[in-house]
């Protein structure tokens, strides 16, 4: 191997540089058995974040409405992560995805079972608060805290 080929397998990162050496790691999910496209696949980061994101939001107002001396920043953001705590475990809990989650199309799925069990619901979110699980990805894109809960976000 020359300086470039080597250079080149740096900067591509080394999932490029397993693959130019011939290892197969397959479509993200397939360990899961998940289809590769469509209904029932693993969701991209980007659509999760955005369910994420308007899920926070919407938490946010509720919580602002709460607070009824001004802004108070501290007072805001405590009952935004209850609320928000509380969101998730509700809906995933009974119908498997948040108002973010369904407006990405979206849904949290049990490998197991298939439907989310509302303990299972309840140990994700709480970790999902925690922000660190879910920075933490696997092989196939989901964050520890789907992998502590047994679950999955799919596409609807």
């Amino acid at each position: 191997m020359d300086k470039r080929q080597a250079i080149g397998s740096w900067l591509s990162g080394p999932r490029a540089a397993m693959e130019d050496a011939g290892a197969d790691f397959g479509y993200r999910g397939e360990q899961l058995g998940l289809p590769e496209e469509g209904s029932g696949s693993l969701a991209r980061p980007g659509r999760r974040l955005g369910a994420l994101l308007v899920d926070w939001a919407l938490c946010f107002l509720i919580a602002y409405s709460l607070v009824t001396d001004g802004y108070d920043q501290p007072a805001t953001s405590n009952w935004t992560l209850l609320i928000f705590f509380g969101l998730g475990v509700l809906t995933v809990g009974t119908l498997g995805f948040t108002p973010g989650k369904r407006l990405f199309g979206l849904r949290v799925v049990s490998l197991a079972t298939g439907t989310v069990h509302p303990g299972r619901a309840v140990l994700r979110t709480a970790l999902l608060c925690l922000a660190v699980p879910a920075l933490v990805w696997d092989r196939d894109g989901r964050g520890l805290h789907d992998r502590l809960a047994q679950t999955a976000e799919v596409r609807i």
